[in-house]
């Protein structure tokens, strides 16, 4: 497909990098000549200098034959001015970026009104996926399929967990009558689908799919279940906390947030009444000592800068508060986090390319299954992908035994007729049954893609514990 991505930011580049990996003919404009001279050595992308938001710009793009316009640069108005004028020349869908809270209202009316088909805020985004680890604190991370029904949590393996050291066949009887299924497991930099003969180690980052009832039994059994999150302390007042705490107030918890912008203290004071704004430094050790950090039951580290959202998160670890989230855009900060036991780092940039990608698969399959969900899993190794079967499908009502799957592919759920199903080999599906698929390459567009009569038999593939 043609895309034509207006803003080589930080946003911008991630889904150049995503989608140009996936073999999408795509172009870059900015204004910027070291932004584009990065994309231009990095990656295989055709590079424009100029305003997206331009005539002139646009049509060197070739926006009149573009399939996707995408405008991700830092001002809100350029981006839905450039969708307007991309529409107008002739690109089939366009999506915007407008982070602006004030803009949040009017989605409705400025999507119909500047032609704009999908608009994108990761900083709202991400505040959604931060309060998702708030109602449930023992998950490194949570992806939710089917409206919320299913959910995708990963945990990290410790040594006195049950799991650890017993193969998934041994430890079935445990949890067999559970709504569970491990579909997924990181070790090291290798990524594995579980059968049944793999066997959790210490350290293991294992993903745990079902039933949101049978994750809260099983983080029981493991004896990981925590009381729910009550005082959270936030560092950093950007659009990203102001988002997090309107939902936190929404869910009766207690928020203490620190901003060191004075202004910006007083406007979230106002909007947000119920909140405690603290004027400071919150990288400031000092301050947060006197602020009772420690007394917290969850800190969130959401400044501007990686390096201080990860050094006080490490901080916070040390005072023993439960659950610590940090933001970071940056894979390798995040690695090294992950690496001493900073599981929850959340990237505003991975969430929305999360979203985009989702969108370029759909319209590449628009007469295949449909594809409603996607997640990228295991530092990106793996992705997660939800899709409505149709009469497109092949092997309909065929049991899975009998299957034939490429290696590295598992259905790890089927919805049918709304019923919830951790599959065996006996399940099979049918026409408008929702399946949720994990696989360990990327670029699936179409349930049909997980199909190989050369790979082995879905029995052996399953394994895992249903």
């Amino acid at each position: 497909m043609k895309i034509i991505i207006v803003g080589d930011g930080k946003v911008g580049f991630t889904l150049a990098e995503h989608l140009s990996r996936e073999e999408h003919d795509v172009t870059v404009i900015d204004t910027n000549d070291d932004a584009l001279r990065r994309a231009s050595e990095s990656l295989d992308v055709l590079c424009v200098k100029g305003n997206g938001a331009s005539i002139m710009a646009l049509r060197e793009s070739g926006v009149d034959t573009a399939d996707i316009i995408i405008a991700a640069t830092s001002l809100d108005e350029v981006n839905m001015v450039c969708c307007l004028t991309a529409k107008r020349l002739g690109a089939k869908y366009t999506i915007a970026r407008v982070r602006n809270v004030e803009y949040a209202v009017e989605l409705s009316v400025l999507k119909k009104e500047l032609g704009i088909d999908m608009v994108i805020n990761p900083e709202n985004a991400t505040a959604v996926e931060i309060s998702r680890l708030l109602r449930f604190p023992s998950a490194a991370n949570i992806e939710t399929f089917y409206r919320g029904r299913v959910e995708l949590i990963g945990f990290r393996v410790q040594e006195d967990d049950f799991i650890c050291g017993h193969s998934l066949a041994e430890l079935n009887h445990r949890v067999k009558e559970l709504p569970i299924l491990f579909c997924a497991a990181e070790r090291g930099d290798e990524v594995i689908i579980p059968d049944g003969r793999y066997a959790p180690q210490a350290g293991d980052k294992l993903y745990l799919i079902g039933q949101p009832i049978g994750m809260s039994q099983f983080f029981k059994l493991l004896g990981r279940y925590t009381p729910k999150v009550k005082d959270v302390f936030i560092v950093g007042g950007g659009r990203i906390a102001h988002y997090l705490t309107a939902i936190l107030e929404g869910m009766n918890m207690h928020v203490k947030l620190v901003e060191r912008n004075m202004d910006r203290c007083r406007h979230i004071s106002e909007v947000l009444p119920r909140t405690m704004v603290i004027c400071g430094d919150g990288t400031d050790q000092e301050l947060l000592e006197s602020e009772s950090v420690s007394a917290s039951d969850a800190f969130i580290a959401l400044t501007d800068r990686d390096e201080d959202n990860l050094i006080i998160s490490l901080y916070a670890m040390q005072m023993g508060i439960g659950k610590v989230i940090a933001k970071s855009n940056r894979q390798n900060y995040a690695g090294i986090a992950r690496a001493v036991g900073l599981d929850s780092v959340i990237s505003p940039k991975l969430i929305t390319a999360n979203q985009i990608l989702q969108v370029v698969r759909g319209m590449e399959n628009s007469k295949g299954s449909v594809m409603t969900a996607l997640y990228k899993i295991a530092s990106g190794n793996a992705e997660a992908m939800e899709f409505v079967v149709n009469q497109t499908t092949r092997h309909l009502g065929q049991p899975l035994k009998d299957l034939k799957l490429k290696r590295g592919i598992l259905i790890a759920v089927i919805i049918h007729h709304n019923r919830i199903v951790i599959p065996e080999g006996s399940s099979s599906m049918s026409q408008g049954d929702t399946v949720i698929i994990v696989s360990r390459d990327q670029g699936i567009l179409d349930v049909n893609d997980i199909f190989d009569e050369s790979a082995l038999d879905l029995s052996s593939a399953m394994g895992g514990i249903g």
